[in-house]
């Protein structure tokens, strides 16, 4: 069992705190997002496919998806320190390998390796909100942590072309190595440890997992834990689909297609730091019952502005600029509510959560390149996913756009102990 952390970890102070947190969120993003524009150079240099090249995108999510599976009761049960160190410091050594990777089975097979290990940013950092955090303000907490993720698809993408400009798509592979072996040094600096041995669960490792039969026999939690899935499925829909859309429909070269993902990804940004003033105001439920339906509406705007190629390449930037921002209000207030209806089990929350996410958008990456690559396919898929996501909310959940404010979305901040 792991000892408990120096008091002075305990006082860690909140922005700190935020931007450890972050970096973890943001390296999974990373991984993926960095690698994006050389998906081209990747299919040429092992002699494969791009639908094949694809899948060490989807491999990734479902890698993660399996992890944090074990990862969220392991985290519950000694710790939230040790699987983030564990886990990332493994991350380093797979992304050294996957740069000298021969063939492209070989690649894959990493990738699956590194997305499991990387998930122990995102189950660790989204267990320490539900440890310290409720309603609003983790809806904030955890709006901030998407802000961070969001800088993955506005940097990576560029820093990608860059380090593969210069030193080929391993070179990529290497830059992450890197990158996490910074955060594991930041973690073991200055995370506290928010699941002291007191809180932790004494069950057997066998006895903790039966935790998912305590969180899938609650209907709104199920609900709730599915719409973060459902949201970053479409915008997987939407990164997996963006990088042939922009190169081979509207002949956007890789630093061009880069430029624009960026350009579309700050609505993230945007849509994460906008939720985090409004949620203290309106509660995450509420916002969360006007942001669904708005994003039919946009992913609606997309299919009919990309089938008929209007406006050009800005033209179909506009509306999936809203759809990102408003997805990114669903993914932080969804993820509020699914973790306080297990407050006592945040690990075990989180990594459902993060199964939602990790497998709803495994699956989503490849069935955009199956229906043939285009804008057409790339906003069917969206559209279809966000009507699925109004009919989880409504069908699964008291929340309306109508319904007085849940007692929850007040929040309260709890301190460590």
């Amino acid at each position: 069992m792991a000892t408990p952390s120096p008091p002075a970890r305990d006082r860690t102070s909140t922005a700190l705190l935020a931007t450890i947190l972050g970096a973890m969120a943001f390296l999974p993003a990373a991984t993926t997002d960095m690698y994006l524009p050389s998906l081209p150079d990747v299919a040429r240099d092992l002699q494969t496919s791009e639908a094949a090249v694809a899948l060490t995108i989807s491999w990734v999510l479902a890698g993660a998806a399996v992890a944090q599976l074990v990862i969220g009761p392991l985290s519950d049960r000694v710790g939230r320190r040790r699987p983030a160190v564990v886990g990332l410091g493994v991350y380093v050594v797979v992304a050294l390998a996957c740069a000298v990777a021969a063939t492209v089975t070989q690649l894959i097979a990493l990738r699956v390796v590194q997305g499991a290990v990387g998930a122990a940013g995102t189950v660790v950092a989204t267990a320490v909100i539900g440890d310290r955090w409720r309603g609003a303000e983790a809806a904030r907490m955890l709006s901030r942590l998407w802000l961070a993720i969001a800088v993955g698809p506005v940097l990576a993408p560029l820093a990608g072309t860059v380090v593969a400009g210069h030193w080929g798509w391993r070179g990529v592979f290497v830059a992450l190595a890197v990158t996490a072996a910074l955060i594991v040094a930041a973690v073991l600096r200055w995370l506290p440890e928010t699941r002291p041995p007191a809180q932790r669960s004494t069950e057997r490792l066998a006895d903790t997992f039966r935790g998912y039969r305590e969180a899938l026999r609650d209907g709104q939690f199920v609900a709730f834990a599915l719409l973060p899935g459902l949201a970053l499925a479409v915008i997987m829909s939407y990164v997996t689909g963006s990088t042939f859309v922009f190169q081979r429909e509207y002949g956007l070269d890789p630093t061009g297609f880069a430029i624009a993902f960026g350009t579309g990804a700050t609505s993230m940004l945007a849509g994460s730091q906008a939720n985090a003033v409004l949620v203290r105001r309106y509660g995450p439920d509420r916002l969360l019952a006007v942001a669904l339906p708005a994003v039919v509406a946009t992913t609606l705007a997309v299919l009919v502005v990309a089938s008929g190629r209007f406006g050009g390449v800005v033209g179909v930037l506009v509306p999936l600029w809203l759809t990102v921002g408003l997805l990114s209000s669903v993914l932080a207030n969804a993820s509020a509510l699914a973790l306080a209806r297990l407050p006592g089990r945040s690990g075990t929350a989180s990594a459902v959560l993060g199964f939602s996410q990790g497998a709803l958008g495994g699956l989503v990456s490849p069935l955009v390149g199956a229906l043939g690559g285009t804008g057409t396919a790339m906003a069917c898929v969206m559209v279809g996913l966000a009507l699925v996501s109004v009919v989880v909310l409504w069908a699964g959940t008291p929340v309306r756009p109508w319904a007085p404010r849940d007692a929850a979305g007040a929040g309260s901040v709890h301190s460590f102990e």
